[in-house]
């Protein structure tokens, strides 16, 4: 009996704790090897040559622009690319913050068909206006991140020392063996910061704290009086729980006529303002952390959430006030 509950408990620690954990390591790890050996070749440059015109307007590095290409297939790459730069001294903090918003885009982009598809199943139509708007969203923070980093930073204006290292030749051998040295070096610290951080946010959500919240959001959506009773319920679910529920909430309410596709589509959007924060707290911040310094991961979060949810709140006023 004892052995049983014991054994249901390791079970379900790998299943909530173990089983996350090693496969954010993993994904860790690989955007590490990646990163590392487009380093040891010099590849840098060559990748930042896709947004070369906007990286060139918007005054950043070709590391940011070698990111913003790598972001399109891998986010943890690309960060970890960011986060070596800015350790070495290759980045300065204030181009590392910009860098990171303005991987807004390809970051979007990365979730894009699972976002698609899903929300294409539950809400038909109305999911091609829901996925546009969101994806002009992204692509308005990306173009306005280009625009402040021209005001911000100086123009990049490399050395000949610079362009001689950039165009280096190196091995696949070499290269290898860099990044294997590299990539001992940082495992270590990522694992020491990862495992603790990864631990109490665990214990957090497994403790209900991130419960508590979302429902005290959900509870005191009073100022969201301005909207009918079953508007204000797909909000509370994309907030309590996740955002497929308050989906399935909206294409039965769609389905039966209940709302048109103009108040669902304004609804969803007010829903991914009020139901992010805490997400990506949760879900972001031992991720990041791994990667980046903790307080700086925390700053990340915390200014990279503010810009998308001011995005889509003017997103979806522009929406509001055009079609509605």
């Amino acid at each position: 009996m004892i052995i049983a509950a014991l054994l249901d408990t390791l079970t379900l620690l790998w299943q909530e704790l173990g089983s996350p954990l090693v496969r954010l390591l993993l994904f860790i790890s690989i955007g590490l090897i990646v990163a590392g050996f487009i380093e040891a070749l010099n590849w840098t440059r060559k990748m930042s040559v896709v947004a070369r015109p906007i990286i060139r307007f918007a005054h950043l590095s070709d590391l940011t622009g070698a990111a913003f290409s790598m972001a399109f297939f891998s986010g943890v790459a690309a960060n970890t690319m960011l986060s070596e730069a800015y350790d070495k001294g290759q980045l300065p903090k204030k181009e590392l913050f910009l860098a990171q918003l303005f991987n807004s885009l390809p970051t979007y982009f990365l979730h894009l068909p699972t976002t698609f598809f899903l929300t294409l199943s539950l809400i038909q139509e109305a999911a091609f206006i829901y996925v546009g708007l969101t994806l002009g969203a992204a692509l308005l923070r990306t173009l306005g991140i280009a625009v402040v980093s021209h005001f911000l930073l100086s123009p990049k204006n490399l050395t000949v020392k610079e362009k001689q290292e950039g165009e280096e030749k190196v091995s696949f051998r070499e290269a290898g063996q860099r990044t294997i040295a590299r990539f001992t070096q940082r495992i270590r610290k990522i694992v020491r910061l990862t495992l603790p951080i990864y631990i109490l946010f665990f214990w957090l959500s497994d403790a209900g704290i991130f419960q508590l919240l979302e429902h005290f959001l959900a509870k005191h959506l009073t100022w969201l009086s301005w909207l009918s009773p079953k508007a204000v319920s797909i909000i509370a679910l994309q907030i309590v729980a996740e955002f497929s529920a308050g989906l399935v909430a909206a294409g039965t309410l769609l389905a039966d006529g209940t709302m048109n596709t103009q108040e669902i589509v304004f609804i969803l959007l007010i829903g991914n303002v009020l139901s992010s924060p805490i997400r990506a707290v949760r879900h972001q911040f031992p991720y990041y952390a791994g990667i980046f310094q903790p307080h700086l991961a925390l700053q990340m979060i915390v200014l990279s959430q503010s810009f998308r949810a001011v995005s889509i709140a003017f997103v979806a006023l522009l929406y509001f006030y055009i079609f509605l």
